[in-house]
């Protein structure tokens, strides 16, 4: 099998021939309905709309959902083409339509978008949820224009199966240098002095400029051509659900979701219709049972993007691996 060669500081997680072996007898494959205890903290390899109807009652407390933007875009080989709005619509209502069945009465959803499949996302979960809020996160690397503005943002849409829901504001403050450093007599007005500088706890907004998207450098990078940080993941997890919930992912990817819910002490279910990433996202989970870090987070704050903090965190030296080029599997 051809092998495709990478930098030397590249530490992008990859599989060999072994290890997509391995990983393969772990996905599970569902054949009717299925108790949650059979579906619980695993990555099923099948298509959602063949499988979406087999998942259990009131089962999931959180749905992070990541799909297909209305734009033409090919996941290792499958291709997502662009859609009239009013199309686009009608998917995405076949299959959000089935959610709230899977949520508990205190659960919640996020969907992603960008800005083309935002307007369309909003119609259509106003139909079947409570819409809560949109967030909207800076995506650093998007591509200059000469025509146009630059797009570098994306949004989530915040859902309620009830305005009964989890939401843990203290779980996901930010702490953010010091710009005005007022005080009241003398002393901090709601900021500390610390050996890295001026640093304030605020919470959180539904603006996040804090993130960086994965890239070759990071231990968290695959070759997902859409894959959020896992920081994004921590604060939707963190805020939307307790320990020992159920995180549930109908287009998981290559794990992030999965990931952050094992880290952060939660169950999860992915469902992931492409065998290689699925492969990926288990190997991902293997990897997090030995390291909990989540770039970005400690110290149970999150931290801006780029602060000391980050740059003196230590991390976790990068695996050998042989690199193999990502066969067609289906």
């Amino acid at each position: 099998m051809e092998t495709s060669k990478r930098a030397p500081r590249n530490r992008t997680i990859t599989l060999n021939e072994n290890e997509v072996a391995c990983y393969q007898s772990r996905l599970l494959h569902l054949s009717g309905p299925t108790p949650i205890q059979d579906v619980r903290d695993r990555i099923i390899n099948q298509d959602i709309f063949e499988i979406l109807d087999w998942l259990p009652t009131a089962s999931v407390d959180l749905i992070f959902a990541d799909p297909p933007y209305n734009l033409a875009k090919t996941f290792n080989g499958r291709t997502f083409s662009e859609l009239p709005l009013a199309e686009y619509e009608t998917w995405l209502d076949s299959w959000i339509q089935k959610l709230p069945r899977l949520l508990k009465p205190t659960g919640s959803l996020y969907i992603c978008g960008d800005w083309r499949s935002s307007a369309a996302i909003h119609r259509i979960t106003q139909n079947y949820f409570h819409v809560q809020n949109r967030i909207t996160w800076e995506r650093e690397k998007g591509r200059g224009a000469k025509n146009n503005w630059k797009n570098c943002s994306e949004d989530i849409w915040f859902c309620t199966a009830s305005n009964q829901y989890t939401f843990n504001v203290e779980a996901v403050r930010l702490k953010r240098k010091v710009l005005a450093p007022y005080t009241n007599n003398g002393e901090p007005k709601d900021w500390d002095e610390t050996e890295n500088g001026r640093y304030r706890l605020t919470y959180p907004s539904n603006i996040w400029t804090d993130l960086t998207v994965p890239f070759w450098s990071m231990p968290e990078n695959t070759d997902h051509p859409t894959q959020k940080p896992e920081k994004l993941l921590a604060k939707v997890i963190l805020a939307s659900s307790n320990p020992g919930d159920v995180v549930f992912d109908p287009f998981v990817g290559s794990g992030t979701t999965a990931v952050v819910a094992k880290k952060l002490g939660r169950h999860f279910i992915g469902v992931e219709i492409d065998e290689w990433y699925a492969c990926l996202a288990e190997k991902r989970l293997e990897l997090a049972a030995g390291d909990k870090s989540i770039q970005g987070y400690s110290d149970s704050v999150f931290w801006e993007r780029n602060t000391l903090s980050e740059q003196n965190k230590p991390t976790q030296p990068a695996a050998k691996q042989q690199d193999v080029k990502q066969p067609s599997l289906f």
